[in-house]
């Protein structure tokens, strides 16, 4: 009896260490997150690492790599919404200074504001993941 028992637990131990661990099973979906990345998806990007975190939750290494493919992907959309933000809010300012009416300024003034604040928030953003980069670091 102890016999067989000492067998099976040989059996179960070799069948477990030939399962994948976590990270092996995630690889293709990290293959992807980089493939992505490096055609400039970004926002595919986050979608996918999200997916990751849900689907492998013990994945650490694979988690770990995402993580500064996430802050590198983020860094990439705030800089490109902040150069779009840029030019909007150039453009209204322009319009501001050449609008006839006090009604057409001051609607222009809203907007002019609310680029101004949207603005200066995706700085804010960009200036926190570069502070988590160079504490990483």
């Amino acid at each position: 009896m102890k016999k067989q028992l000492n067998i099976l637990l040989i059996i179960t131990i070799w069948l477990v260490s030939c399962a994948p661990t976590e990270d092996e099973k995630a690889a293709a979906l990290v293959q992807s997150i980089d493939s992505l990345y490096a055609q400039g998806k970004y926002a595919d990007v986050l979608d996918s690492i999200e997916s990751l975190r849900r689907t492998y939750p013990m994945a650490i290494e694979s988690r770990k790599h995402a993580l500064k493919v996430w802050q590198e992907a983020s860094l990439k959309l705030a800089q490109t919404e902040i150069a779009q933000t840029d030019s909007a809010l150039q453009a209204t300012i322009a319009l501001v200074q050449t609008s006839a009416t006090i009604a057409e300024r001051n609607k222009l003034g809203v907007k002019r504001d609310s680029l101004q604040a949207r603005y200066e928030a995706m700085c804010g953003v960009v200036r926190m993941i570069r502070i988590k980069q160079r504490a990483e670091k």
